[in-house]
């Protein structure tokens, strides 16, 4: 009991208590002291007369000695109540300051008896410490905090475990079939072996594809982004020189239309690869022959009307176009007034592939989801998703706008420096 915080906390207030009682005490005895003599009264003989007639000698004391007798009495009996009161006080100081250390340190065990019953396969219990705004209550809330983020990460890497384990034993078993049926059978012809060397190739490409996929999904799903200064249009602008070349091969045109000074604070590796996301499956879903169009600019400018009315649109007219490419924007009545300060920032890529169903695009975001052209060309399913997961933990949202036999154009909302004055609007801004 005596390495117990309580007990420390009971001796350090009695300690203190007990100290601060004795200078009051000491300081009280000595400035009495001061005033008095420590020496006892003297007496003189004097000679009496009564009635004018001379009757003898008798001792006699002076009043300032009897005074002085008096002061050291009361001294001397100040001193011993004091050290009677000192001796009580520090009885009393221990018990009151045990049961005071007891009642400040009650949260404490409160917060670890539950973090004792925390246990790695549940998580979910939570301190929840209530009381007023104190240090432990901050204690308890970091706690709380740190438990949810440990919770999240076990969780995605479960979820990683479980579907690594079920997307892996299909590519798996097809290698082992081929390999025992094929590869290690001394019948088999070249031919056979060639094309058991095809699928095996399929397969681990698959692998590596997926088993890449899911370690970017679950590294997105955590918060350790390295938050920059960027600005969005040149995020764009690199991922469409990572896919200029495969959309060249491809017969593609990638179009442009980036509007300069798209500020934002982000990971600037993570949204190149959200907006490369939307490239490989927009050159992946292109005819011959077709376009990519990537468009990027700020949502949130006031367009002012005559009369005094306004509204929100974007700001991806011709001459707002030709104006960011010399540098500066136009201004005028009409034209457009940007709010620099917030707002939101938004990056499109439209493609002229199949297109979605209006039930599909419900779902293009879901892990694993594919589409038939996905499933065709055996694609993991994880893209989209992995971009959703970068958008949302920018404090984005990702939205998709297509008609089958139309394309599909996919929207990336992210907020400006300044912050954004609402949600995300869910509408199409490059028509």
């Amino acid at each position: 009991m005596i390495h117990t915080i309580r007990f420390r906390l009971t001796v350090l207030y009695s300690g203190l208590l007990f100290l601060l009682a004795a200078l009051v005490l000491g300081g009280i005895y000595y400035a009495v002291s001061r005033t008095t003599e420590q020496r006892s009264y003297a007496t003189e003989i004097a000679k009496t007369y009564r009635d004018g007639e001379y009757v003898g000698k008798q001792e006699v004391v002076f009043i300032e000695e009897v005074e002085n007798a008096i002061n050291v009495g009361t001294l001397a009996t100040l001193r011993d109540y004091s050290l009677y009161t000192l001796g009580g006080l520090f009885a009393a100081s221990l018990g009151i300051g045990w049961l005071l250390s007891g009642r400040v340190l009650r949260p404490v065990r409160s917060i670890t008896r539950t973090t004792e019953e925390i246990q790695a396969t549940d998580l979910s219990r939570r301190i929840t410490l209530r009381g007023p705004s104190d240090e432990l209550k901050d204690l308890a809330d970091t706690i709380d905090t740190m438990l949810d983020r440990l919770e999240e990460a076990f969780r995605a890497q479960r979820q990683l475990i479980d579907d690594a384990s079920h997307e892996l034993r299909s590519p798996l078993t097809i290698i082992r079939a081929n390999v025992d049926a094929v590869l290690l059978s001394p019948e088999a012809s070249e031919e056979e072996r060639g094309r058991a060397v095809a699928v095996v190739d399929r397969a681990t490409t698959r692998m590596t594809r997926l088993v890449e996929d899911l370690l970017a999904s679950a590294r997105r799903q955590g918060t350790a982004f390295a938050d920059t200064d960027l600005d969005l249009s040149r995020v764009a602008v690199e991922a469409c020189e990572e896919y200029a070349a495969l959309a060249t091969a491809r017969g593609l045109t990638i179009t442009r239309r980036l509007m300069p000074g798209l500020e934002t604070t982000g990971d600037q590796d993570a949204l190149r690869r959200a907006v490369a996301n939307l490239l490989s499956n927009a050159v992946r879903l292109s005819p011959p022959g077709g376009r990519v169009r990537v468009a990027a600019d700020r949502w949130g400018a006031t367009d002012m009307i005559s009369g005094g009315a306004s509204r929100l649109r974007p700001l991806h007219r011709a001459a707002g176009w030709a104006a960011a490419r010399s540098g500066h924007q136009k201004t005028g009545h009409r034209e457009a007034a940007v709010d620099e300060a917030g707002g939101w920032l938004w990056v499109t890529v439209r493609d002229d592939g199949p297109g979605l169903a209006a039930e599909d695009q419900a779902r293009v975001f879901d892990r694993f989801w594919r589409g038939e052209a996905s499933r065709r060309d055996r694609h993991t399913g994880l893209g989209l998703a992995i971009v959703r997961q970068i958008v949302e933990s920018h404090g984005g949202r990702v939205a998709v706008h297509s008609r089958i036999g139309e394309g599909a154009t996919f929207v990336l909302w992210l907020p400006a420096r300044g912050g954004a004055p609402g949600p995300a609007p869910d509408h199409n801004p490059f028509p």
